[in-house]
């Protein structure tokens, strides 16, 4: 094939960590001589980049591709590359059910897409996948796609927690961590080219490093990434709520460029419930983790996701989660209701919830916290904050958006900004006037 004019469209679905190994794939791409289009349209060849963790998101990737499927053979589009989770997970018997499909990459040889597009003009349909263990690094190329002044990186790969719910090992393999110089040239490199707010990701970012030997931690990453000239802010999200060192806390409250946010996905707090989703077991409860988060500081900004309709989740273990939730009083939180994946331990559960049910109370959660979120953002009324500038609010022409420090991108609320005017990646002193449940509005100093 002649790669020098392929235009390819690259669809990236599922969680921020899927989207910087999408940003990789690009880079593998643009080197051998392929052109990012951002428009199927204008495409010659679209690659998916697949989530299979849970089956709303199979559905969602079977969908796409579908749709796309659809679109070969009318305009330009001629052919269809299918990679990532959902390959990894349901492996070669896509062949036979997707034959419109013209190549398949599994999570752990994203660095062969080139090879596989190549392949392609072979009568089967390549196939590549294996035991994962592929892993990022500084050196290997990258298409930033993310806007100009925020950016994620990941600083592992993999995961070697065993939650019975979870088949993330499964698709991605065990801990596999970067190592801090890898991770430090990256976020020189952003800075380099106007990145102001690095986010970083894992499967658990409080596992960084266990795997390296010696005594490298996140904490020992973090004292060395506040030392990267022109690195405004650093956020941390995804970490295990059994690894929160009081070392990491003073690190979070008290260093300047590191943002006061913590993502503590804790799932439930119910000991049962936690010690059938194999997240039982550790010296600290939920509670009292929160109690020694804020008897550091008040300052910190706590976001968690639980999961509503565990099997083996009654109704007084429902209200146990839901007090939980109003006495902690969370800044941000996401919740979602269970579903059994086919392979874990837990959809051999005795006792499941009925969807109904779970959908119920995934409502009933998220209004809790609706008044929890408004009650929160009421008093930031009357303070000034930094605040990152991201451009024309979506709504309208005539308002700016951007984030606090304690709102990290696309998960959380927004400073909607009605008078005064910034560039967007300026860092600027805002003064907020009015509280809603997700947002808060505000004018530029």
């Amino acid at each position: 094939m002649s790669s020098g004019k392929e235009s390819v469209c690259l669809i990236s679905l599922g969680c921020s960590k899927n989207f910087v190994d999408s940003e990789h794939v690009l880079g593998f791409l643009r080197e051998a001589g392929f052109v990012p289009v951002s428009k199927i349209e204008e495409a010659d060849t679209a690659v998916i980049n697949t989530c299979g963790f849970i089956q709303a998101a199979v559905e969602e990737t079977i969908n796409t591709i579908l749709e796309v499927a659809a679109k070969k053979g009318r305009g330009r589009l001629r052919r269809l590359f299918v990679m990532g989770c959902f390959v990894q997970r349901y492996g070669y018997k896509l062949l036979k059910e997707m034959p419109e499909v013209d190549g398949w990459l599994g999570t752990g040889e994203i660095h062969r897409i080139v090879e596989i597009i190549k392949e392609a003009e072979k009568d089967r349909p390549p196939f590549v996948i294996g035991p994962p263990g592929y892993l990022g690094g500084s050196s290997i190329p990258r298409v930033h796609t993310s806007p100009f002044y925020s950016a994620y990186i990941k600083i592992a790969e993999g995961c070697s927690h065993h939650c019975t719910y979870c088949i993330i090992p499964r698709l991605r393999g065990g801990l596999r961590s970067r190592t801090v110089e890898s991770i430090i040239a990256e976020a020189e490199a952003m800075v380099d080219r106007g990145v102001k707010e690095i986010n970083l990701i894992a499967q658990d970012t409080s596992m960084y490093g266990k795997d390296l030997g010696g005594h490298t931690g996140l904490e020992d990453l973090l004292e060395k990434l506040i030392d990267v000239r022109g690195l405004r802010w650093i956020r941390v999200l995804y970490s295990h709520p059994h690894r929160i060192s009081d070392r990491l806390l003073e690190l979070v409250n008290g260093k300047n460029g590191i943002c006061p946010y913590l993502d503590l996905p804790l799932q439930h707090v119910n000991p049962e419930i936690l010690s059938a989703m194999g997240r039982g077991g550790h010296g600290e409860t939920p509670w009292q983790l929160i109690e020694r988060i804020r008897s550091k500081s008040s300052g910190i900004s706590l976001r968690t996701t639980v999961m509503v309709g565990f099997p083996g989740e009654t109704e007084p273990r429902f209200r146990e989660l839901c007090a939980f939730i109003r006495m902690a009083c969370f800044d941000h939180l996401g919740a979602f209701a269970y579903s059994a994946e086919e392979g874990t331990a837990a959809a051999r559960l005795k006792g499941p919830v009925e969807r109904s049910v779970a959908e119920e109370r995934l409502d009933r959660i998220m209004r809790i916290q609706a008044k929890i979120s408004k009650k929160n953002n009421r008093a930031n009324v009357g303070q000034v904050v930094p605040v990152l500038i991201e451009g024309e609010s979506p709504e309208t022409a005539l308002l700016l958006k951007g984030r606090m420090r304690t709102m990290a991108p696309e998960v959380d609320g927004q400073v909607l900004i009605n008078r005064g005017w910034a560039r967007v990646g300026d860092i600027v002193p805002v003064r907020i006037n009015e509280a809603y449940s997700y947002d808060l509005v505000g004018e530029i100093l």
